[in-house]
């Protein structure tokens, strides 16, 4: 049957696939427009299969703060190549999953793939996108916090942000300092005494296993791996991290000059080059 270019367009604005894949569709489908749109979804879900084993390094990282600066999102798009990341559609799509994700805050990743943007849901979305660029999507990563006030950072790549949560209202120069830290140091948590227990065992593993290899005395090695365990906390929890903009105190002892009251209560860092 002919298909007509108005039926084209009609069905490429329903699905956002290409001229030519809607075209297809259309012929396939006899002009059945429901039939077109499955067979636009299944090749979807045909090239994201195919992609599967891709990783996806580049993308776009968005942090989003509610109006009250109390609730914020972070969730990054990802994509194959730096070409599709910077794709006008790509960075859309994008845009719309973090406002969607910043008007209904879901409680974990799967919430927010099942979550709908009018009558699709966001994984269908990131499939049907995978089809009509040919390379893996995926959303890696989604996390929200809530706090008293929240600040965010988003490096200028977009492929790297942080959101920050404080006890009190902050100024705008100490929120976007801390964020700034946390988005180029990368802590593993606030203090010491909250991190966590996997990641300290790990370290001291590491650090047992060195002391050992270098041949020190067995009575030796939990000290000296104690010893070294105290700086990683130095360098990798904010508190006691240098803090990058002076060089010669803490993040700890920046905050209190900053804001006495002032303490971090949470934060989410994601980066797409880690």
């Amino acid at each position: 049957m002919e298909i007509k270019a108005t039926d084209v367009a009609k069905l490429r604005q329903m699905t956002g696939a290409g001229m030519m894949d809607c075209k297809n569709a259309l012929v396939e489908a006899n002009g059945d427009f429901d039939r077109a749109k499955e067979i636009i979804r299944e090749k979807g879900k045909l090239v994201a299969a195919k992609r599967a084993d891709r990783a996806t390094t580049e993308g776009s990282v968005i942090a989003k703060i509610s109006p009250d600066y109390k609730q914020a999102i972070l969730v990054c798009l990802g994509c194959e190549t730096d070409f599709v990341s910077q794709n006008a559609e790509f960075k859309a799509l994008a845009n719309s999953i973090a406002d969607a994700a910043s008007a209904e805050y879901p409680a974990n990743l799967q919430a927010l793939l099942d979550a709908r943007i009018g009558e699709t849901t966001i994984q269908e979305l990131v499939t049907q996108q995978t089809g009509k660029s040919g390379e893996k999507h995926d959303i890696p990563y989604y996390e929200h916090i809530e706090a008293e006030y929240i600040a965010a950072y988003i490096h200028t790549n977009g492929k790297v942000a942080t959101i920050v949560g404080f006890n009190k209202q902050v100024s705008d120069e100490v929120g976007k300092d801390i964020a700034m830290q946390i988005t180029a140091m990368a802590p593993v948590s606030i203090t010491k005494t909250d991190c966590p227990f996997a990641v300290i065992e790990k370290e001291l593993e590491i650090y047992r296993e060195q002391i050992r290899q270098e041949g020190k005395p067995e009575n030796m090695v939990e000290k000296i791996a104690q010893g070294k365990l105290q700086k990683f906390f130095k360098e990798s929890t904010l508190e006691d991290q240098t803090f990058v903009k002076d060089g010669k105190i803490s993040v700890a002892e920046y905050l209190k000059t900053a804001d006495p009251e002032a303490k971090v209560t949470a934060f989410r860092r994601f980066s797409l080059n880690d």
